[in-house]
């Protein structure tokens, strides 16, 4: 077991180690490295490539064959280039980031918080979503993000080390509600991914997305209820590259006088919107839709 322990402790030093030497070259190298990544995974590889196409096209049934293949190459080469993004995050300051993360509405946080109530913030697979490891640096709240481990114990170091950079908490999404409903703390802000298909399917937690039928976590909605929290939506776009807008849309004021449903329903509006902007960017890799 120990010598187990201590290979896992190189395997993550190393690999962090990586990361930080490459996030100390010029964004320049590392989006060309990302182009070559791009070249690899769409045209000799072809990553997923099949499920993606499938995917935007069953989404977007009025496009024609020319327009889902220009979504489907644009979006690979945004997810190789928001992978050197987060391999430059490692190490850039603040003050940069500051300048590449534009906040809009954050007040609305503060709002909500102010009156005693705990934030949940939902959000989508959009953009470069680890890029908002940043917003505890922008608000004076404690912000936790909800998480489902990886398989690899070596990954699930290296992005907890790389999540909490800024301050970001990390919290299992097994124990997200007890952990709200025990915090006599000030309220917080907990993030929230729920966009992908949940192992666990309830019925009526199906809902249409993009033209089709799908599952949605209900982990979200059910912690909002029991906690009596405040929820909105984070909408991601991408302004330029390297650089994105993160806007706070109110969702409800207080989940406890919603209808069972009504909170996760208008979370898929909210996400359905946020991809039709830019299909690009949301993460079309997954078999979003298995019933």
């Amino acid at each position: 077991m120990k010598v187990k322990k201590a290979l896992g402790i190189v395997a993550h030093r190393s690999v962090y180690a990586a990361m930080y030497a490459l996030s100390l070259l010029p964004m320049t190298f590392l989006y060309a490295m990302a182009s070559f990544t791009f070249f690899l995974a769409y045209y000799i590889i072809g990553y997923r490539k099949g499920v993606v196409i499938q995917n935007v096209a069953r989404s977007f049934p009025d496009k024609r064959y020319g327009e889902i293949h220009a979504i489907v190459k644009k979006f690979y080469a945004c997810l190789a280039a928001h992978f050197a993004e987060i391999i430059k995050s490692v190490s850039v300051p603040a003050e940069v980031l500051d300048k590449k993360l534009v906040f809009e509405n954050l007040e609305l946080i503060n709002r909500y918080t102010d009156a005693g109530r705990n934030v949940i913030a939902c959000l989508g697979h959009c953009g470069n979503w680890e890029m908002l490891n940043f917003i505890p640096h922008k608000t004076h709240q404690e912000v936790y993000a909800v998480y489902t481990p990886f398989g690899s114990a070596t990954m699930n170091t290296v992005m907890s080390q790389l999540r909490t950079r800024f301050g970001l908490k990390l919290i299992r999404d097994t124990k997200v509600i007890r952990h709200i409903l025990s915090k006599t703390s000030p309220p917080s802000v907990y993030l929230f991914l729920t966009d992908q298909c949940p192992p666990f399917k309830e019925e009526k937690y199906k809902f249409t997305l993009l033209n089709q039928e799908a599952y949605v976590f209900s982990g979200m909605e059910k912690s909002a209820r029991a906690s009596r929290s405040a929820v909105i939506y984070l909408n991601i776009t991408q302004l330029s590259k390297g650089s994105y807008k993160i806007a706070c849309v109110p969702i409800c004021s207080s989940a406890e006088s919603t209808n069972d449903g009504e909170i996760t329903q208008k979370y898929v509006d909210l996400l359905s919107e946020n991809i039709k902007e830019e299909p690009y960017g949301w993460l079309w890799t997954h078999r979003r839709w298995k019933l």
